[in-house]
């Protein structure tokens, strides 16, 4: 119960943080936001970059409003590198901790509460099959999914190429839902929406996996 409770107040603080975002951005304008955007240089893309890493290296903030954020204020194609970027380094880093700190440093980033979660990850076998790794990173816990490969004897050379595809794969729809929504832009809505929807398919496949070990 405390999983899904913890499940529930992490999709309510994500709504509250869209619902934010796109009050701020009808009130000063799209275009205006942008433009200070602009003003700020290189610092406005590298402050969304260190939020989203922070968002996955501390696993119990939510960042997918970062994603659908960085679609509305730089476009999809600026977003989406800022985005897969910012996962890129810190699914590595988690990877990296988990691997040669073990446990004890886990449970002290994720806390007790979601140390469990990472354990039934740590669990289902994920070196064994690599298109499995891959579709479990393409969740919506892949940054557990990192932390818990790390505690197994994954070699780097086979999480690497499935955390790419992965952010390849995952990334572009939430992106372009920020986009289309902001923007307007139907192409994108559609986009998002099917993209969204196959992730929701490979998400549910996940979680039957993950009821079934219990």
């Amino acid at each position: 119960m405390k999983i899904k409770i913890g499940q529930l107040v992490k999709f309510v603080l994500i709504f509250l943080l869209i619902i934010l975002v796109i009050g701020v951005i009808n009130h000063f304008g799209l275009q205006r936001l942008r433009d200070n955007l602009a003003y700020l240089g290189f610092w406005g893309p590298l402050g969304l970059f260190i939020l989203r890493f922070i968002s996955v290296v501390f696993p119990i903030l939510p960042g997918t409003a970062y994603s659908i954020l960085a679609g509305g204020l730089f476009g999809f194609s600026t977003g989406l590198i800022i985005i897969c970027l910012a996962d890129l380094f810190s699914c590595s880093l988690s990877f990296y901790l988990s691997r040669k700190y073990g446990r004890e440093m886990v449970e002290k980033l994720v806390g007790n509460r979601f140390m469990i979660r990472v354990n039934r990850l740590s669990q289902q076998h994920l070196e064994n099959n690599f298109f499995l790794m891959s579709a479990f990173l393409m969740t919506g816990f892949f940054d557990f999914v990192c932390y818990g490969v790390g505690l197994t004897k994954t070699s780097l050379m086979c999480f690497f190429p499935a955390l790419i595809i992965s952010i390849l794969i995952s990334n572009p729809p939430i992106v372009a839902l920020g986009a289309g929504l902001l923007e307007g832009g139907k192409l994108l809505l559609g986009f998002a929406i099917l993209g969204m929807l196959g992730l929701g398919i490979i998400t549910a496949i996940v979680k039957r996996r993950l009821q079934k070990q219990k």
